[in-house]
């Protein structure tokens, strides 16, 4: 059977929409992945000698120890916003003679074969082979090896519940977040009690049974939350909800644009993913603080420009990188009715710009930390309205995930809808802001202002050419038009 359902998941990757994307972006992530994989099986060759180099009088074992909580926590979060979880189209499995546990053990088994779970492979197995050739302990050696890798499945497991459940998200939350206050305010340091525990793990060997265990109980756990919810009545009935209308006749005054604007403003209003994303790109605004408040960085304005950029750029991020996979649920109904594609985007791009302008607006109490960083921030704003607006829709003509808006698997940011491809769309939106700040001010003998103004001209002159870059993008949604009807009509 497990052959069977590997054969069905071929032929649903083969013959998806996701596998018509570009050549050239499939090569892209191909060689990312190759990428990220070397550094990670490098890292792991010369862990121990970069260690002992640095740290001559210390054993590295006990400094990696003493560490690696810090490692599985990042794994944590960054698996919570970039892994996709297991999906399969299970309504048709659900009416023929297959058990339950044997589709749900499916499910499960595919995160072990995992992207997120082969770069520890690559890191520690090489790591482990070093120790052993230095001359520590193989069954130690062995035992915190296979300890790390249960953890890590763990960790696997555990990422998965957090992004089913609002309860194991908050309690997960509120436990980082006790962790991270008790170290930063010197409570009690977390980290030398979690050194002092994997330090155990390696001098113990037996106590490898532990991490298995929990490795065990989250896999059970995972289990028995989708066994309890793996009904047909459950996979298809619709939740029914009671809509309050609003008046928004008052942007009948954007002409034809009003339809589309509308239509904006009620799914934020009335769906709990867009509302999420709403207040998630609102705290975008204190990213300054994380720059302007450290003096390391007043030697280093390109990051500060880095910084600027991101305060205005929250809902631009986080909403318009999901174009058009927010109306993925009536993208077809959409695109047969009367109205020009042209409008569709401007409305979208109209939208991101006033959330620009409104971000630009609360930034202003950031005038304290000096009138250079403020002007850095309105220079950021404009690149944002000018260029990275155009770059964020062209990037949503590559986007053919669709979106369910009220789904209800996580409770803070859903990444339903998230894809690899908006990581490469992303580089140029960060990147080039940095490069047209930094260029102009080296090439000044360190001209702050010099930098300032190429950034806000940028800006502007992306504007000059808003119809032109509007009328490319628009051709290039209207060449993916038919692709992107297909992709959103596949039901997960």
């Amino acid at each position: 059977m497990i052959k069977k359902f590997l054969s069905l998941q071929w032929k649903e990757f083969t013959r998806s929409s996701a596998f018509q994307k570009g050549i050239a972006i499939k090569i892209l992530l191909i060689f990312a992945a190759l990428y990220f994989g070397a550094i990670a099986l490098f890292a792991g060759i010369f862990l121990f000698f970069g260690i002992e180099e640095m740290f001559p009088n210390e054993d590295p074992m006990v400094i990696v120890n003493n560490f690696i909580i810090f490692w599985f926590l990042i794994d944590l979060v960054i698996r919570y916003f970039m892994q996709q979880m297991p999906v399969m189209n299970i309504k048709p499995l659900m009416i023929i003679p297959i058990k339950k546990g044997t589709i749900i053990h499916f499910l499960l088994g595919k995160t072990i074969i995992s992207f997120f779970n082969i770069i520890p492979l690559l890191i520690f197995i090489p790591y482990s082979i070093v120790l052993l050739a230095q001359g520590y302990a193989p069954l130690h050696v062995i035992a915190w090896f296979i300890s790390v890798m249960a953890i890590t499945q763990a960790l696997n497991f555990l990422n998965i519940l957090v992004n089913k459940s609002n309860t194991v998200f908050y309690i997960t939350l509120g436990l980082l977040a006790t962790f991270a206050a008790l170290e930063f305010f010197d409570i009690y340091k977390i980290s030398e009690f979690f050194g002092v525990l994997f330090n155990g793990l390696y001098n113990h060997p037996y106590l490898v049974v532990l991490p298995i265990v929990l490795a065990a109980f989250l896999y059970y756990l995972n289990f028995d939350y989708l066994n309890k919810r793996f009904y047909l009545d459950g996979a298809i009935s619709k939740e029914i909800k009671e809509v309050n209308a609003s008046d928004l006749s008052w942007m009948d005054r954007f002409g034809k644009l009003a339809t589309f604007l509308k239509n904006d403003v009620r799914m934020i209003w009335r769906n709990k993913r867009p509302r999420q994303v709403l207040m998630m790109s609102g705290f975008f605004l204190f990213y300054g603080l994380f720059f302007f408040t450290q003096k390391a960085y007043d030697d280093m304005p390109a990051m500060v420009a880095f910084a600027s950029i991101f305060i205005t750029a929250g809902f631009l991020f986080s909403f318009g990188q999901l174009v058009p996979s927010w109306d993925s649920e009536h993208y077809k109904m959409l695109m047969s009715q009367n109205i020009p594609y042209r409008k569709y985007l401007e409305s979208k791009w109209y939208l991101m710009v006033l959330a620009v302008v409104i971000s630009f607006i609360l930034s202003t109490p950031y005038i304290y930390f000096g009138w250079d960083k403020f002007a850095m921030i309105a220079a950021g704003a404009s690149f944002n309205i000018g260029i990275n607006t155009f770059v964020t829709l062209f990037g949503g003509a590559l986007n053919r995930v669709p979106i369910q808006l009220n789904e209800k698997a996580k409770a803070f940011s859903n990444t339903n809808g998230f894809n690899p491809t908006q990581l490469l769309i992303a580089l140029p939106k960060m990147l080039l802001p940095v490069l047209l700040f930094y260029i102009p001010y080296f090439l000044t003998d360190y001209n702050l202002n010099a930098g300032i103004i190429t950034l806000a001209l940028s800006g502007v002159l992306g504007l000059v050419f808003r119809n032109f870059f509007l009328s490319q993008i628009e051709k290039v949604y209207q060449k993916g038009k038919y692709k992107t009807i297909e992709a959103f009509a596949e039901k997960k």
